[in-house]
């Protein structure tokens, strides 16, 4: 499957380290929550990812914030892409491993 969407950057700080993250809209995260997929960690789903010319292989994640699923934006994608807090990501995402 391959969605594509556009979403602010924001950040969690849980802890003294923060995490960035693009929270993936509701109806795609409904459309990612009925794939049938092998379980994994925290029920987490393997994807590629493209956010300008950067593509990488993570996970998103289910979360407790929006009901939806979230992606993690790593610190080299965010430096790369120039991305700055509640900037919007246009995010082209493919599932793995379905």
């Amino acid at each position: 499957m391959q969605i594509e969407f556009t979403a602010p950057l924001w950040q969690w700080q849980a802890r003294t380290d923060a995490w960035w993250f693009v929270t993936v809209p509701p109806e795609q995260s409904d459309e990612l929550a009925d794939l049938p997929l092998p379980p994994r960690g925290f029920g987490s789903i393997r994807v590629r990812v493209t956010v300008g010319s950067t593509t990488w292989t993570t996970s998103v994640f289910p979360s407790d914030r929006d009901g939806g699923y979230v992606l993690p934006m790593k610190k080299k994608v965010r430096q790369a892409e120039s991305l700055e807090p509640s900037t919007p990501v246009l995010v082209s995402l493919e599932t793995l491993d379905v």
